[in-house]
């Protein structure tokens, strides 16, 4: 896969129904926050041995925007490709700020099918959570969308990740839209989480783009943490 150029638009072709295999990438997005260019993400997703991988996701907060620990974090997720189900095995999430850092790390265990949470978190998320087949890290959701989605598409997934346990149900929209991030335009699909409240996640996706295309949340119904892919390249 190429890396795309700021002049380069991805031709409007259907969301394909059959999931394509993995296939490792790096990714850079711009992040915005509230609406302003705060600073920038990369995502890369790293082929291990046999079928295990890993995601990683690191935001990085420009000057002035620094202290918000949103936007300085690490995250990383081992899985296995597992059939039709992607099987967290581990999982950490590093804050960063200036006066103070925080790391936590999880642990899927699918022989006792527990999972457990270390590190810089409260007592009663160390707590072990009961696993269930399909369940998924945040980071794993994002790929799990980019697999399963389809237009008009009702997508569900167990989120369990930090010691917490939620249901994630998304839909997806009926037809695909323009998506402009710079120079850059896709025709993506925009997926919106449907039972997340006050806290709404919408992703966009589109055919050949091994990412998302932009991953939105927005809190109280303004627009938080705005993330807008610029570039990305396969890695052989």
């Amino acid at each position: 896969m190429l890396c795309l150029s700021l002049l380069l638009a991805v031709p409007c072709t259907p969301l394909h129904a059959a999931a394509a295999p993995l296939q490792p990438f790096v990714a850079t997005y711009q992040a915005y926050n509230g609406g302003a260019l705060a600073g920038a993400a990369t995502m890369r997703l790293v082929r291990g041995e046999g079928d295990r991988w890993r995601i990683d996701l690191e935001i990085a907060g420009s000057h002035g925007f620094a202290g918000l620990v949103r936007l300085n974090l690490d995250q990383s997720t081992v899985f296995e490709d597992a059939g039709p189900r992607f099987r967290p095995i581990s999982q950490s999430t590093v804050r960063k700020a200036l006066l103070f850092g925080r790391k936590t790390v999880g642990t899927y265990d699918w022989a006792s099918r527990t999972a457990r949470w270390s590190g810089d978190i409260k007592a009663e998320r160390r707590q072990p959570v009961a696993l269930q087949d399909g369940d998924l890290s945040a980071l794993l959701i994002n790929l799990a969308i980019m697999r399963d989605a389809e237009p008009g598409k009702a997508l569900h997934y167990r989120f369990v990740d930090g010691g917490r346990v939620r249901q994630h149900d998304y839909i997806a929209a009926p037809a695909t839209e323009t998506v402009v991030v710079g120079e850059l335009s896709y025709e993506a699909l925009r997926v919106s989480r449907s039972n997340g409240g006050n806290d709404e996640m919408l992703v966009w996706i589109a055919d050949g783009v091994p990412t998302p295309v932009r991953i939105l949340q927005r809190e109280n119904g303004e627009d938080a943490i705005d993330l807008r892919l610029v570039e990305y390249q396969g890695v052989p």
